[in-house]
């Protein structure tokens, strides 16, 4: 007798690929909407299917976790991170929690340079002065951005993500900085011509750029903050790709409205 395929309830749309290669595999039930699944809704699937896919708009906690049926054992989440869900609680229900952490590597790593051009060139000012319409012409000192060869760039978090935005700033010309929890062995420092800083106070006090790529957690919550923030100096920029809640975003607000800080590119 055949085996039944696993109920697979997914909560967002995803690619058309993904999509097609799910119905090949498995009983899928797929979203029409664009819109993330309600709290009910997430409830219910639970209740019934044997894997979930969630996404990072989808809070997997405790009491949702508390309503799961027994056939649910896996959460496969859609994208690298898992600070969503309570992965505690998952397993001692007996559910597994997987997720793909090095699938973005390299994508966000392109990011990080692009939000790094698209401030230090002030390419957001520009474009949002040509679409309103009230574009004068040309002039020297119209938005007039900064080259970012030589720049310093300080990278916070130096996993795969952090060394992949080293080599790529690397190209530029930009002198590469970091500070992580563990220094990185020599032969790596030297292929990415990277310098370490054991302490991040005063590695953020020397840098034009400074990249945040450190995982979400309890000790990394406003690892930025208020304090670390006016360490930076004036002209600096700062770029997130990691998580909001690594940066105290109101003190952040702050300083970009009082010109104590020149940008940011949040990707986040």
């Amino acid at each position: 007798m055949a085996k039944q395929p696993l109920s697979v309830v997914v909560t967002r749309r995803l690619p058309e690929p993904v999509e097609t290669r799910l119905r090949e595999l498995f009983d899928v039930h797929l979203r029409d909407s664009e819109t993330p699944m309600s709290r009910a809704q997430l409830a219910e699937a639970m209740k019934t299917a044997d894997v979930l896919v969630p996404t990072l708009t989808d809070r997997i906690d405790n009491a949702l976790i508390s309503q799961a049926g027994e056939r649910l054992k896996l959460i496969a989440n859609y994208g690298a991170g898992v600070d969503h869900i309570d992965v505690a609680t998952a397993r001692q229900r007996g559910i597994q929690v997987a997720n793909t952490p090095g699938v973005l590597t390299d994508d966000t790593a392109d990011m990080v340079m692009a939000l790094l051009l698209a401030v230090t060139r002030r390419i957001p000012e520009g474009l949002a002065v040509m679409q309103s319409g009230n574009w004068d012409g040309w002039s020297p000192q119209a938005l007039l951005g900064g080259r970012i060869s030589g720049r310093r760039l300080g990278i916070i978090g130096m996993g795969h993500i952090g060394q992949a935005v080293a080599e790529r700033a690397h190209a530029f010309g930009m002198q590469v900085h970091y500070h992580n929890r563990r220094r990185l062995h020599a032969g790596i420092e030297e292929r990415l011509s990277a310098r370490y800083w054991e302490s991040l106070d005063q590695m953020l006090a020397r840098m034009d750029v400074v990249s945040v790529n450190c995982p979400s957690t309890p000790s990394t919550f406003h690892l930025l903050s208020a304090r670390r923030l006016k360490l930076m100096q004036p002209q600096a920029v700062i770029v997130n790709t990691a998580r909001g809640d690594v940066i105290d975003e109101n003190a952040l607000t702050r300083m970009l409205r009082d010109g104590l800080i020149a940008g940011a590119g949040l990707y986040v």
